[in-house]
């Protein structure tokens, strides 16, 4: 395609529109969401045609933290240098930072309230059904040979049985995979494309189509500048509040913790908020099980990545040990680092990798460290799935402790047969009606909050 076949540039100021509308309309978790960016950037503005897209798509996979966002910044860069980054990556997470901090303080100021706790209830149910269709989804795709299978279940058992760090999974799947690849054991590539996004032959002109715009090129010194600014940026909070008010102060933990999240966090949300459940309400009790799926609810109600329940975690962190702050002020707070600390590293990622896309797409190394992280991750979402589960289905879970091994058991005789009714109710909405994921959320909300009307909770 020419340069004079091509449709009008867009300019910064329309590109910014058009990134708010994506924001606003980002329900349904990451392989909707892409399907959303799919259907606008590529069908009805039509700026960038399939095989760019996919381009983009498969290296935001293979990074750590929210691929979805990390596509915005990627297509906002690729338009409009960094400043066009910055207001894509901005714009899709705006919506989902002002609605979770809204519920925050409403959960905190009102959470007591039966009708509140209600609704509440009826989208733990929702969460567990998500959660299991994003197994059957996830599993369908990256296990299908008796290797991966295997990496999966060891994953599962070195988590939910012996409580095996969740960092440390990933890197042995990792090291596996290149084992594997080195032996020439099998094909190896990095993660899939969901299923969800449905990719059509491009027949129509579009403003990129496969051209590099000159500020694509490599270059190193814009590289380390780029990673210089981005870097003290990140590490501002987490080096400045544990100078001021030491390690141990609340908001130094928040920081220090979700810093190291961002760099560990592949595999998708999901895949993460195994491990944040696991150390934020195990190791720093910041949360109990209960709260964590309210979390939960909430990201999956509003627009935005699925991850930004981080944002209400930091909040309750700070809620609860507010020191000579006022605690909701302290929680607001919270929040806004744990944010900062989470998204700030995605913007370093684009920034500085995205040259370097061609070479490693193709590398046939990291395809294969990932192919092996991702079976891995299905193991933990998996464990995720039976957390979850148990939680919402059963009053009380305790945990049992001999030689080395830590299970989760239920308590049999506090079953919640509504939760169960709730629950199997919102699966089949989801998996047998085909409804959207806010439909299914609303509807899981209104009958919570019916059922805590009628004084059944």
């Amino acid at each position: 395609m020419s340069e004079t076949t091509a449709p009008p540039y867009p300019t910064l100021g329309q590109a910014a529109r058009v990134w708010a509308k994506i924001g606003l309309l980002s329900f349904g978790g990451p392989a909707g969401q892409i399907a959303m960016m799919h259907r606008v950037l590529v069908e009805e503005e039509r700026w960038l045609d399939e095989t760019r897209f996919l381009h983009a798509l498969n290296y935001c996979m293979v990074l750590p933290g929210p691929e979805a966002q990390q596509l915005t910044v990627y297509v906002g860069w690729l338009m409009h240098r960094t400043a066009g980054g910055l207001i894509a990556g901005l714009l899709f997470i705006a919506p989902g930072v002002a609605a979770i901090m809204a519920l925050s303080w409403l959960y905190a100021i009102w959470g007591d309230v039966s009708l509140v706790q209600g609704l509440f209830f009826g989208l733990k149910a929702a969460v567990l059904a998500i959660v299991l269709q994003a197994v059957g989804r996830i599993g369908a795709r990256a296990l299908g040979n008796r290797a991966m299978r295997g990496i999966a279940g060891l994953a599962f058992i070195g988590i939910f049985v012996f409580d095996v760090p969740f960092p440390l999974i990933v890197a042995t799947a990792g090291a596996i995979g290149l084992a594997g690849a080195a032996l020439g054991v099998h094909a190896l590539g990095a993660r899939a494309v969901p299923a969800s996004v449905q990719l059509e032959p491009e027949q129509r002109p579009t403003v990129l189509g496969h051209r590099a715009p000159p500020h694509t090129q490599v270059d190193v010194s814009w590289a380390l500048r780029i990673s210089a600014v981005f870097l003290f940026l990140w590490l501002l909070p987490v080096i400045g509040l544990s100078t001021v008010f030491g390690s141990s102060n609340v908001f130094s933990e928040i920081a220090r913790f979700f810093s190291v999240m961002a760099v560990v966090t592949f595999g998708g949300a999901y895949a993460v908020l195994a491990y944040v459940a696991q150390e934020a309400v195990t190791q720093f009790g910041w949360l109990a099980p209960g709260e964590m799926l309210d979390g939960l609810g909430m990201a999956e109600t509003t627009p935005g990545p699925l991850i930004m329940v981080t944002q209400f975690v930091g909040f309750m962190a700070a809620l609860r040990e507010p020191g000579s702050l006022p605690p909701v002020l302290a929680g607001t707070l919270g929040g806004l680092l744990t944010t900062w600390v989470t998204f700030v590293p995605c913007f370093l990622w684009i920034f500085l990798g995205a040259p370097f896309i061609e070479s490693l797409r193709n590398n046939r190394w990291l395809s294969a460290a990932l192919k092996s992280i991702t079976a891995a991750i299905v193991g933990v979402i998996s464990n995720l799935a039976v957390w979850f589960g148990l939680h919402v289905l059963f009053g009380t879970v305790r945990m049992v402790e001999r030689s080395g091994i830590r299970i989760a058991l239920p308590e049999l005789n506090t079953f919640d047969p509504l939760a169960g009714v709730l629950a199997l109710g919102c699966a089949v909405g989801l998996v047998l009606l085909k409804w959207p994921v806010h439909r299914m959320l609303l509807a899981a909300a209104i009958a919570g909050a019916t059922l805590a009307g009628l004084g059944l909770r």
